[in-house]
């Protein structure tokens, strides 16, 4: 009775039109999935745009050599660059995602980023020791046109971890303690990289993945481990590697990393990261011991 005395109401009475549906901005985990066991060397098209070239997967990147030249695919960064610069890549790019390009290092190296819809960016340099930037950026946009078509395709691989690899570490809780106090501070914090293989606290980082370039310092036993120490700059490095599970011929390798904020790093920013090491070298799983 009600609907008929407002006939005119219940006549015009319409669902409210669908919401058209464009397409969806492309975030990292989107495109990547678990940022923890991506296989980055799927991204790299290695016949089509480096021939010949040998790669290796690593936990956080792709590293492909040939001759001088070296192809790096990742890491994965979200921290602001000053000198990533935006870039006209020619190719086809998903929604939501910028091609950019960075000046570091230029002389020697062409790098290009994908950022994703989320701020993430994944990283692709070329390296050589040639006078040639165009060459090396022509083999950077290939790079980028690859991994991009491996993304689009659903081709991404994953790594998987054996038993006793470092890849199954949190590497956070082993700078979760306090013997490593005086070395990071003793008012630090872990915080994980994007990856989960990586982890900084205070002045202190530890990093776990595959080795791809061997150490030429002296070995010394540290934690119970042979390890080498190496000074780079600012930064105090200890290395110690194991033979990698399911990677006959490699090596995984653990850096930890001690940084002088107050200049070049000496004796003193070694001694803290020897002392890190002692104590994150020995809780470090070791291939066939329980």
């Amino acid at each position: 009775m009600l609907c008929a005395l407002l006939a005119a109401g219940c006549a015009k009475t319409q669902a409210a039109p669908e919401q058209s549906s464009g397409p969806t901005p492309l975030t990292a985990s989107a495109a990547l999935g678990d940022f923890g066991s991506v296989d980055y060397c799927s991204l790299l098209d290695v016949p089509e745009v480096a021939p010949g070239a040998v790669a290796v997967p690593t936990f956080e990147s792709c590293r492909a050599t040939l001759g001088p030249r070296t192809i790096l695919v990742g890491p994965l960064a979200f921290d602001s660059d000053p000198n990533i610069k935006p870039y006209a890549y020619l190719g086809q790019v998903p929604d939501g995602v910028a091609i950019q390009q960075s000046m570091f290092n230029d002389r020697s190296a062409c790098t290009r980023a994908i950022t994703f819809a989320d701020g993430n960016r994944l990283d692709l340099s070329v390296t050589d020791t040639g006078t040639d930037q165009a060459s090396r950026c022509g083999v950077a946009d290939a790079a980028v046109g690859s991994a991009l078509d491996a993304i689009t395709a659903d081709k991404v691989r994953r790594l998987t971890f054996p038993d006793r690899s470092w890849g199954r570490v949190a590497p956070c809780v082993l700078l979760d303690s306090h013997d490593l106090d005086a070395a990071a501070g003793a008012a630090s914090r872990p915080t994980t990289g994007l990856s989960g293989h990586s982890c900084i606290r205070g002045k202190v980082s530890l990093k776990l993945t595959v080795e791809t370039e061997v150490a030429d310092s002296p070995p010394e036993a540290l934690g119970g481990r042979e390890a080498r120490v190496r000074v780079a700059g600012a930064f105090c490095l200890v290395d110690t590697t194991q033979p990698a599970p399911g990677l006959p011929g490699r090596r995984e390798l653990a850096e930890i990393s001690v940084v002088e904020t107050a200049g070049t790093a000496g004796d003193a920013t070694c001694a803290l990261a020897r002392t890190a090491a002692a104590s994150i070298l020995p809780r470090l799983p070791t291939p066939g011991q329980p």
